[in-house]
């Protein structure tokens, strides 16, 4: 079964930036990291970013558009998400999510395998 290992999270002040990744190892299973999701205390999880098997296309949601960037490096099997002018509504535990197929979408029911989250806290 993959592995999604995460890391990259912690605490930084507004305006700020961090870079998340996602390593996969073990058999993937026919899936690969695709997308990343978010969940503040007491709200659901939330689309946060995709990328398709190719890396061709990606997806963002629009709170953080313009700010975070999705990457994969194919050949370390790693995913990214860089994250800069953080704001502190951006405080949550992310989470790193594989999906079957050429690509997913913004319904965590999407995908398959995710990663065991990361805390990231923006303070003011």
């Amino acid at each position: 079964q993959v592995q999604l290992v995460e890391s990259g999270g912690g605490l930084v002040q507004a305006g700020g930036s961090l870079r998340l990744s996602c390593a996969a190892s073990g058999r993937t299973r026919g899936t690969i990291p695709m997308g990343w999701f978010h969940q503040a205390p007491g709200k659901e999880r939330e689309f946060v970013a995709s990328i398709s098997w190719s890396g061709g296309t990606t997806d963002y949601a629009d709170s953080v558009k313009g700010r975070f960037t999705i990457s994969r490096d194919s050949a370390k099997n790693t995913m990214y998400l860089q994250m800069t002018s953080l704001k502190p509504e951006d405080t949550a535990v992310y989470y790193c999510a594989a999906a079957f197929g050429l690509a997913a979408g913004r319904r965590p029911r999407d995908y398959a395998y995710w990663g065991q989250g990361t805390q990231v806290t923006v303070s003011s």
